[in-house]
């Protein structure tokens, strides 16, 4: 243990480097508890997953995870409102991870705060770390990405399936590859399609107009 003024679970929270030791573990317990008792709810049951997964986020609002899902702390998760995560989630939160509102993770998402030291003689020590992980409003990651320790993406972007984010992603724009890069902004021009070159038809587009003004 690092004998410093504060303990394990401190330095942890505050991104500097730590060791695992009982007040880190005992605090894991308590997230997996949870966890399981997730794995185990009838997956038709979405008042009762809504609760549970209240209790193991540090902050949300009627957030949706369809399980399994899995997190190292859950008191770390900060999401905004109208969030939604598909099967295999996994989110280790050694570091805060801060996600803001209307944002949608694909299924096999993976978010990263947790690293270890490059050299090896020191990583050995088991000494570790986590970085945090910041995502804006409505964004949209698609299906078995992965978010390194430190990423910030901001509001609106698309991040597109199996992408490895390595670096910070400016808003508005859709990024995709490992490593991820950014492809194009998106434009009001792409309010008009909801697929690559498909429109939008009359009756969906006037279901949007109406939800947009809050007709509905």
């Amino acid at each position: 243990m690092i004998n410093k003024a504060m303990n394990n679970f401190q330095r942890k929270n505050n991104q500097l480097p730590y060791t695992t030791d009982d007040i880190c573990y005992k605090e894991q317990k308590k997230a997996r508890k949870l966890i399981q008792k997730i794995a185990k709810v009838d997956r038709s049951n979405f008042k009762r997953i809504n609760k549970l997964i209240a209790k193991l986020f540090g902050k949300s609002e009627n957030a949706f995870v369809i399980p399994p899902f899995f997190c190292d702390y859950g008191s770390n998760i900060f999401v905004g409102k109208n969030f939604f995560a598909n099967s295999n989630c996994t989110i280790l939160d050694v570091a805060k991870v801060t996600i803001g509102n209307n944002c949608f993770l694909a299924p096999n998402v993976s978010i990263y705060t947790a690293g270890h030291p490059i050299h090896p003689e020191i990583r050995s020590t088991g000494i570790e770390y986590g970085i945090e992980v910041v995502i804006g409003n409505d964004v949209w990651i698609g299906g078995n990405s992965v978010i390194c320790p430190g990423v910030h993406i901001g509001n609106g972007c698309v991040i597109g399936a199996g992408s490895v984010v390595t670096k910070d992603i400016p808003d508005n724009t859709i990024a995709a590859g490992n490593p991820c890069k950014v492809i194009r902004s998106i434009t009001d021009k792409d309010k008009e399609f909801y697929f690559k070159d498909r429109k939008f038809d009359s009756e969906s587009w006037a279901f949007i107009q109406k939800k947009l003004n809050n007709e509905i």
